[in-house]
C-alpha cells in the first residue's frame, strides 16, 4: 500500500512541476505575444493554422530552452511516466484559458495563447521536448 501511495505522490509531484514549468513559460510567451502584437501586427489577425504552428514552434523553442537551463528532471519520474504528456498540458491549457477569461472580463483583448487550444498546444510542445530530452537523465 505504501508503494502505491508513493507512486501516486511521485506522479502528482511530477505533474505539478511540469505544469509550473509550462505555465511559467506560457506567461513569458503571453508577454511576448502582447509585445509583438503592439509593435508589429497592429491588430491584424492571422489564421488558426498559422497560429497553431507558431504557438507549437514557440512551445518547442521554450521546451529546448527549459532543457538547456534545467537539463535534468526535477523529480524522479514516477511509475506512470509519460502520462504527464497529457495531464500537464491539459492543466496548463486550462490555466492559460482562465487567464484569458480574466483578461477579457476586464474588457481587454486576449492573445491566442490565452485560450485552452493554444495553451494546450504550447504546453504539449514543451512536454514533448522535456520528455524526449530530459526525462531519461538522472535526477540531480
Amino acid at each position: 500500500m505504501e508503494d502505491l501511495l508513493a507512486a501516486v505522490l511521485e506522479f502528482l509531484l511530477e505533474c505539478l512541476v511540469e505544469v509550473l514549468i509550462e505555465f511559467a513559460m506560457g506567461l513569458a510567451a503571453d508577454v511576448t505575444a502582447r509585445a509583438i502584437r503592439r509593435t508589429t501586427l497592429g491588430g491584424r489577425r492571422i489564421g488558426p493554422a498559422l497560429s497553431t504552428f507558431l504557438v507549437a514552434l514557440a512551445g518547442f523553442i521554450a521546451g529546448f530552452a527549459s532543457v538547456w537551463i534545467f537539463p535534468h528532471p526535477f523529480v524522479r519520474p514516477s511509475r506512470f511516466h509519460g502520462v504527464s504528456l497529457i495531464i500537464s498540458p491539459l492543466v496548463t491549457g486550462i490555466l492559460l484559458a482562465l487567464l484569458g477569461q480574466g483578461i477579457r472580463r476586464r474588457g481587454k483583448e486576449s492573445v491566442a495563447i490565452e485560450s485552452f487550444r493554444y495553451g494546450f498546444v504550447f504546453a504539449l510542445a514543451i512536454a514533448i521536448v522535456r520528455f524526449a530530452f530530459a526525462s531519461h537523465l538522472p535526477v540531480h
